[in-house]
């Protein structure tokens, strides 16, 4: 969603406008706040309400996380059966 109000809002801009417009997000500010709305958001989303979902968040991201640090070496045992070194 923010960044369709975000394109929305360069879609009727003139090129030279678009720095000035995109420097201050890019703020270390900026990111902290941003953040910071996010957590809140969650939070009055989902943790003030009681809610399960917050377990799937952490059950389904470490199974991601799990999957994506194994990756590689998945990738280096197939790559090694693919050329015939069981």
């Amino acid at each position: 969603m923010a960044m369709r109000k975000v394109y929305s809002e360069i879609k009727g801009m003139k090129v030279k406008e678009v720095p000035n417009y995109v420097k201050p997000m890019l703020s270390m500010d900026y990111v902290k706040k941003a953040f910071q709305r996010g957590l809140d958001n969650y939070n009055s989303k989902y943790i003030q309400t009681d809610s399960i979902e917050p377990l799937y968040h952490v059950c389904f991201g470490g199974m991601i996380f799990s999957y994506l640090v194994a990756l590689p070496n998945e990738r280096r045992h197939l790559a090694h059966k693919e050329h015939g070194n069981h």
